[in-house]
């Protein structure tokens, strides 16, 4: 089922990249085999994608297929030193809300991909694709033995093979491998030049590849509710694509619609799932290409419009949860998947939606520090209790809860209940003593835990000028 439906897929990616299909075919069965030994999300499907391909672009039309071939091997050697060093750590730091909406994304850029199979191709394309559809929805009410998918690609197949119906099919979409692929360097001049015109390409691809990946990863990890090593499979996608790239295949990353036929519709857990995808790939395409070539486009358009039904999370839209969640939690939804859709993205949209999140967190914190008064009943000292987190986006507001005009001669903050997390936070200390003392009046700070006394103690004093 992986397999079928990688084949459009990869031949439309090599189209968008500018390249011939085998480039993109090629790839996605040494992704898919390489990725199978080296990953550490297992069950994941990795191959040639669009938002690889759409980087390429520009590097193929201007220099040439085997300057993509070496910006691939580069972005997978990078990859590896990225996963060395655990880039895959900052995936903490991805939002919940940011997930949904890219899943979400993916799951509209899945169906939008089916509308060129759709559109101007005649009322019996649509016939078809609604038949598909049925299929996929009935089977498993008879038996789950067989994937409902795989059935409904038979089916239809058979019927437009047997009633000599003119539709789009597989063949249609671009010349088949005839042959393996074959290991080879590629043939480009070794000196700086050539790594000067690669190198941004080589950045961008190991980064939107990495990003696409553990993003696949995680949403895998919760489907299945079983852990991946994010490192390993870090240091896997860029030995797969060095692989690949050895091989003639253009650079790949994780991908969703492929990955969600593999592990929700079909339930595989395995590496061996993977691999199978990759080795069933290279066989349909080199051994049975004939009758690859025959499947009508509307099968796998049925197929892949389940897989964005599916995979889309009905759930963050929903009436009851959209009242119940925080605005600024919709809004970081919204965000993630309106610039992942527009741009066609992922990495775009995923790292709008967390700029998106760290202004809309930053928002809530600043307003977290509490300062209430108390003047001593001998009129001598005002406490001024602080609680909440004092940092850079946090450090005027507490600056500004200070009587410092109308105090008396001496001043107790107590901070037993804040924390001090930056240099902003004890500069702002600073620039309170500071105001006070062209009053006259003196300031005791107390209640400090360990770690902000530790900061306070060390930049006190020399941080002069932070706030005048």
């Amino acid at each position: 089922m992986v397999a079928l439906a990688l084949i459009p897929e990869a031949i439309s990616f090599s189209i968008i990249a500018g390249v011939d299909p085998r480039v993109g075919l090629y790839a996605s069965f040494t992704m898919a085999v390489a990725i199978a030994l080296t990953g550490g999300r297992p069950a994941m499907i990795s191959a040639a994608t669009g938002a690889m391909a759409l980087v390429v672009v520009s590097l193929v039309d201007e220099h040439g297929v085997e300057y993509l071939l070496a910006a691939t091997i580069l972005a997978g050697l990078l990859q590896v030193v990225l996963g060395a060093l655990g880039v895959a750590k900052l995936m903490r730091f991805v939002p919940r809300s940011v997930m949904t909406g890219f899943v979400n994304a993916l799951a509209i850029l899945i169906a939008l991909a089916q509308l060129p199979h759709l559109v101007g191709e005649g009322p019996l394309v649509y016939v078809l694709v609604a038949a598909g559809l049925a299929i996929i929805y009935l089977v498993p009410r008879l038996t789950t033995a067989v994937p409902a998918p795989l059935v409904a690609i038979v089916v239809l197949t058979a019927v437009v093979v047997g009633a000599g119906l003119t539709v789009p099919d597989v063949g249609d979409e671009g010349r088949l491998p005839d042959a393996l692929p074959v290991l080879g360097i590629p043939s480009v001049p070794l000196h700086l030049e050539t790594l000067t015109i690669v190198a941004p390409y080589v950045l961008t691809l190991a980064v939107v590849g990495l990003l696409e990946s553990l993003m696949t990863a995680k949403l895998v990890d919760d489907i299945t509710e079983t852990t991946s090593d994010k490192d390993r499979e870090s240091r896997g996608q860029g030995i797969a694509n060095v692989v690949t790239g050895l091989f003639g295949g253009m650079a790949g990353c994780a991908m969703i619609g492929q990955t969600m036929i593999n592990v929700r519709v079909s339930g595989a857990r395995t590496r061996l799932s993977t691999a199978s995808a990759g080795i069933f790939l290279l066989a349909l395409v080199v051994g049975l290409g004939s009758v690859v070539a025959v499947i009508p486009m509307a099968a796998l358009v049925a197929v892949m419009l389940l897989v964005a039904a599916s995979t889309f999370d009905w759930h963050s839209i929903a009436p009851a949860t959209m009242r119940r969640m925080p605005l600024g939690e919709t809004l970081i939804m919204l965000v993630t998947v309106a610039a992942t859709v527009a741009t066609h993205n992922l990495a775009i949209g995923v790292g709008l939606g967390v700029l998106t999140a760290m202004a809309v967190f930053a928002r809530r914190v600043a307003h977290l520090v509490d300062v209430d008064r108390v003047v001593d009943p001998d009129g001598t000292t005002s406490i001024y209790a602080v609680s909440g987190e004092v940092f850079f986006a946090s450090d005027q507001e507490l600056i500004d809860a200070f009587d410092y005009a109308d105090d008396p001669p001496n001043v107790l903050i107590d901070l037993s209940r804040a924390h001090l997390w930056d240099a902003s936070a004890v500069a702002a200390l600073d620039a309170i003593e500071r105001h006070y003392a062209r009053h006259g009046v003196e300031v005791e700070i107390t209640g400090l835990n360990d770690r902000s006394q530790e900061l306070h103690r060390t930049l006190s004093g020399q941080l002069e000028g932070a706030h005048a």
